[in-house]
């Protein structure tokens, strides 16, 4: 399985970004193909990354770059059974 781009804003921090990438999945996913196991295990990355990552710091990491002007994006995939992330900075 590959990994799953983040990209926050100013106005769209990295868990509300996640937040609206889970639910967009979710409703592909119930609308089209049910069956799509990659579709299914993003919603599972998505859905542990939500659960289990520490908010908090991850705004305040990202949002001094972004208030900088810079380009902040989180690379989210699974590190064996759990969800990890590269914050990428441009």
């Amino acid at each position: 399985m590959g990994s799953i781009e983040l990209v926050p804003s100013l106005s769209h921090c990295i868990e509300t970004v996640t937040k609206e990438a889970y639910w967009n999945l979710v409703n592909k996913y119930m609308r089209d193909e049910p069956e799509d196991k990659e579709r299914t295990r993003q919603i599972e990355l998505l859905k542990a990354f939500l659960e289990m990552m520490d908010f908090r710091k991850l705004r305040s990491e990202s949002e001094m770059h972004l208030v900088e002007g810079r380009t902040v994006k989180f690379v989210v995939y699974w590190q064996g059974n759990k969800p990890s992330y590269n914050m990428v900075i441009s």
